[in-house]
């Protein structure tokens, strides 16, 4: 199938949706790529965006552009490619302990400290922290203990929806997809983080040790 032919301005728009996706690197929205483009019409992004897909889809290239449950958009490294090329990233932005700890309270959520603890261990204190300090989970106090949940900023780096109820839905196919475990086996150290840390790339964030 050809794609569709593209007048000049068409072209320039979808260049700059393209080099908006890559350089924030995270999912961004309708209304910001329209600002973008200077335009209030959401619609015309969501047809330029459709083309944006087509392309890339068509070209077989290793990147993709998807529209993500709640309707931005992202630009990423199709799964197949991950377990390839992941090792030329040298700055991770969690080692695995912290990100087992990460993955189980994103599909817990709301969760309390307290129980994180009992089930990852005491070392679950200092992960905790490092997830605090990347920004990854909020905390709030509740009783004698805190509630914790991921942030916003993990939602946009893993590429997932703000809806948590959502969010939670995505991490079970994608631990179905890209791990042959069950993803409540995210909480034994001994298992494989594939799921999620397949996902993980570079990042500004310097590797917690």
């Amino acid at each position: 199938m050809q794609p569709e032919p593209l007048s000049e301005k068409e072209r320039m728009q979808l260049a700059l949706i393209e080099a908006a996706l890559y350089v924030t690197g995270k999912p961004l929205d309708l209304r910001l790529l329209a600002a973008i483009l200077k335009t209030k019409s959401e619609a015309v992004i969501r047809d330029l965006a459709r083309k944006l897909r087509e392309r890339y889809d068509q070209e077989h290239s290793s990147i993709q552009v998807l529209e993500l449950e709640d309707g931005r958009l992202v630009m990423q490294l199709k799964p197949e490619y991950v377990g390839a090329v992941k090792r030329l990233a040298t700055r991770q932005l969690l080692t695995p302990g912290p990100l087992k700890t990460l993955s189980f309270i994103a599909l817990k959520q709301p969760v309390s400290q307290a129980y994180v603890v009992k089930v990852r261990g005491k070392l679950a204190y200092e992960h905790v922290r490092q997830l605090k300090d990347t920004g990854l989970i909020l905390d709030e106090k509740s009783g004698r203990t805190r509630v914790l949940r991921t942030s916003e900023t993990f939602a946009d780096y893993f590429n997932l929806s703000h809806d948590i109820g959502a969010m939670k839905r995505q991490l079970h196919k994608l631990f179905r997809e890209l791990q042959p475990v069950k993803p409540e086996d995210a909480i034994d150290e001994t298992k494989s983080t594939e799921g999620i840390s397949g996902k993980v790339g570079t990042s500004p964030v310097e590797n917690p040790k």
